[in-house]
């Protein structure tokens, strides 16, 4: 069973995750998932989608969430390139509403965030082909899914745009509202 490392990140519900990699003159070998592991640490969501995106460099996806009845929470792992997390709270009444939380996951230094439901989700290729997989809590559900604007000046959120030469957002994305219009039916539970 593998060691994995939990730490809060500064918004309620958001986990930087990290686990053991063995490293010889070959590569590595890391369990970047295992259940058992997970839940000793005092993780015990269940996921039940993966999904896996490659971008090119410069690459903006988000920020995606889906509302209830079918909420998504997120773990997210780069496995080759690097890219800008980024989550957004948007649960009502939570004492970080509309703050966001970003760190950089690559495959080289093999971190993992996870956002759970009630955070939009978002991030920044800073690499060409960069691959990254994420467990999701929910299926995807089109019927369900909302977004975040991702340059919402009212969000703020500081993308490392002097790292990439040209920002590529989907003719969707770009015209998604802003945290005043966006429609969230989360409520922020203690």
């Amino acid at each position: 069973m593998g060691k994995v490392k939990i730490t809060p990140a500064p918004l309620p519900g958001v986990l930087v995750i990290e686990t053991v990699a063995f490293k010889d003159d070959r590569g590595f070998f890391m369990e970047s998932y295992n259940r058992d592991s997970f839940a000793a640490a005092g993780f015990t969501e269940t996921f039940i989608q993966d999904n896996h995106s490659r971008s090119k460099k410069g690459v903006i996806r988000g920020l995606h969430y889906q509302i209830k009845p079918a909420p998504m929470g997120k773990l997210v792992k780069v496995t080759r390139g690097k890219i800008f997390d980024v989550g957004v709270d948007i649960r009502q009444g939570s004492p970080t509403f509309g703050q966001w939380y970003g760190d950089l996951l690559s495959g080289e230094n093999l971190k993992m965030l996870y956002f759970p439901p009630g955070f939009a989700h978002g991030f920044l290729c800073l690499e060409d082909e960069t691959d990254v997989i994420y467990k999701c809590t929910g299926v995807y559900s089109p019927e369900n899914e909302r977004a975040l604007l991702w340059n919402d000046p009212a969000v703020g959120i500081k993308w490392p745009l002097d790292q990439v030469t040209q920002v590529i957002v989907s003719e969707k994305d770009q015209k998604h509202p802003g945290l005043a219009k966006i429609e969230s039916n989360f409520t922020y539970e203690k």
